[in-house]
C-alpha cells in the first residue's frame, strides 16, 4: 500500500511520429529504492505522448503531465488521471512549470508558441498574449517549423520575470508576468545553425544570470537575456557543437548546475556536464557507465537533493544517491524509448 511518504520517479515517452523515428509513448513510474517500472496511463488519452511532467511543490502525490491532448492531473501518484479543463486549441503540451514562489501558479507551454497560466493549481486557465516576432531561421527540408515552448522558467526572486525556450525560435522573455513578450535570441546563432532552444534556467547564484540550452550548445546571459555567450562545452559532434537537451540546478545548491547532452538528437553519445561555480566553468562528468544514446532529462528528489536521476532518449535511466558521484542503471522496459520528460516527487 502506497503512502504519501513514498517518492516516485516518473519518465514520459514522447510518441514521436517523424519519419524514421520509433513511435513510443506512455508514462512510467518507479518507487524510489525499487528497480521495477510500472506503466501508469489509466485515464490518459490513448497512446499518450508525454513531453512534460511537473510535480506539485507541496503535495507529493499530485502530478501533472502534458499530452498531445492537453494537460492531465493525478492526485494519487499517477494511479488515475483526469484532463484539466482548459480552453486550449487542441495542440500538444510541451512544457509545464510551477511558479517557485507560488505553489498554485502553474504554466503550460504549447506548440504554436501558446502559453497558458493557472493561479489555482489547474482549475481555471488564462491564455497569455504571446505575440513575438522571431528572427529568420533556416530549417532543413521537411523539418517541422513549429514554434514549440519546450521549457518555461520563472525568476525565483521576481515572479513577473518569465522565460520560454522555443523550438524553433530562440528564447522569449516577459517582465510583466506574461502580459508582454519579446524575443531575446541575440547571440544564440553558432555556425549559422538554427536558434533551436530546448531549455532555459534562471540562475539563483548571480542576479541577472540566465542559461539556455539548445541544438547548438549551452548559452549564458548576465543581463536577463539581453546578450548571450556560448559556454563552450566540450564539443561532441563534427560541427564542433554539443547538442544540449536539459539544464537543472541542484535544489538548495544554486552553485551546482547540470546539463544533459549528446552529439545530436539521435546519437550514440550520452553525456552529463556539471558546473560547481554557478555556471562559470563546466566539466564533463565521468559517470562510471557509458550511456549509449543522447542524454535527455535530469531530475532531483527535492527532499533529498543528493538523490538524482537522468535518462537518455533510448530509455536508459541512471540513478545516483550521492549527488552524481556514482551511478546505477535502472533501464526502462525493453522497447520503451523516445524519453522526453522526467520528474521525481
Amino acid at each position: 500500500m502506497t503512502t504519501n511518504r513514498t517518492s516516485y520517479v516518473y519518465v514520459g515517452l514522447a510518441g514521436e511520429t517523424a519519419p524514421g523515428r520509433p513511435v513510443k509513448s506512455g508514462l512510467y513510474r518507479m518507487a524510489v529504492g525499487d528497480d521495477r517500472w510500472e506503466l501508469v496511463i489509466r485515464g490518459l488519452p490513448e497512446a499518450p505522448a508525454i513531453r512534460a511532467i511537473a510535480t506539485h511543490p507541496e503535495h507529493a502525490g499530485t502530478v501533472y503531465v502534458g499530452t498531445q491532448h492537453g494537460p492531465y492531473r493525478s492526485t494519487d501518484h499517477g494511479e488515475h488521471w483526469e484532463r484539466l479543463n482548459i480552453s486550449d486549441h487542441g495542440l500538444p503540451v510541451w512544457s509545464l512549470l510551477f511558479d517557485p514562489r507560488d505553489s498554485e501558479a502553474l504554466y503550460a507551454g504549447y506548440e504554436n508558441c501558446e502559453i497558458f497560466r493557472s493561479k489555482d493549481g489547474g482549475e481555471r486557465w488564462q491564455q497569455l498574449p504571446v505575440t513575438v516576432r522571431f528572427p529568420e531561421v533556416t530549417v532543413a527540408p521537411g523539418a517541422n517549423p513549429a514554434k514549440r515552448v519546450l521549457e518555461l522558467a520563472v525568476n525565483p526572486a521576481n515572479p513577473t520575470e518569465v522565460y520560454g525556450a522555443i523550438e524553433v525560435g530562440g528564447v522569449i522573455r516577459s517582465l510583466d508576468g506574461g502580459e508582454h513578450w519579446e524575443n531575446m535570441s541575440h547571440g544564440q546563432y553558432v555556425n549559422d545553425d538554427t536558434v533551436d532552444m530546448h531549455g532555459v534556467l534562471v540562475g539563483r547564484w548571480r542576479p541577472g544570470m540566465v542559461f539556455a540550452v539548445g541544438r547548438a550548445g549551452l548559452f549564458s546571459s548576465t543581463d536577463r537575456g539581453e546578450h548571450w555567450a556560448s559556454a563552450r562545452l566540450e564539443p561532441l559532434n563534427p560541427k564542433g557543437q554539443t547538442y544540449c537537451r536539459d539544464i537543472r540546478e541542484v535544489p538548495g545548491d544554486p552553485k551546482t548546475i547540470w546539463v544533459a547532452a549528446g552529439s545530436n538528437f539521435q546519437s550514440d553519445v550520452g553525456v552529463l556536464f556539471r558546473s560547481k561555480d554557478g555556471g562559470s566553468s563546466w566539466t564533463r562528468v565521468d559517470m562510471g557507465v557509458k550511456p549509449k544514446t543522447t542524454m535527455f532529462s535530469i531530475a532531483f528528489d527535492e527532499r533529498q537533493p543528493k538523490r538524482m536521476y537522468c535518462a537518455t532518449s533510448g530509455g536508459e535511466v541512471f540513478t545516483s544517491e550521492d549527488g552524481g558521484e556514482s551511478w546505477a542503471e535502472r533501464p526502462l522496459p525493453e522497447g520503451a524509448t523516445q524519453v522526453y520528460a522526467m520528474a521525481c516527487a
